[in-house]
């Protein structure tokens, strides 16, 4: 069960990060973006703010979801 809440969150978080970067991407990478997202900041989070349940969780994953497409954007777009 945990698996598919990670998921299921991952792809809502995935969705508002890609959207708030502005970032046009197929429904895999904006869930893959969302999941790595939500682990990178959940473990932050976490580890910074002692906050339980599931809204803690969240924050987390929209804020590593949009830290992950920033690194993203800026270690991989051509130079303008």
């Amino acid at each position: 069960m945990p698996i598919i809440a990670l998921i299921i969150i991952g792809a809502a978080a995935g969705f508002i990060a890609t959207r708030m970067m502005k970032l046009e991407t197929d429904v895999l990478t904006t869930v893959a973006i969302g999941v790595f997202g939500a682990l990178i900041g959940g473990f932050a989070l976490r580890f910074l703010i002692t906050i339980t349940g599931w809204m803690a969780g969240f924050v987390g994953a929209v804020l590593g979801a949009l830290l992950l497409i920033w690194l993203w954007k800026a270690y991989t777009s051509p130079p303008k």
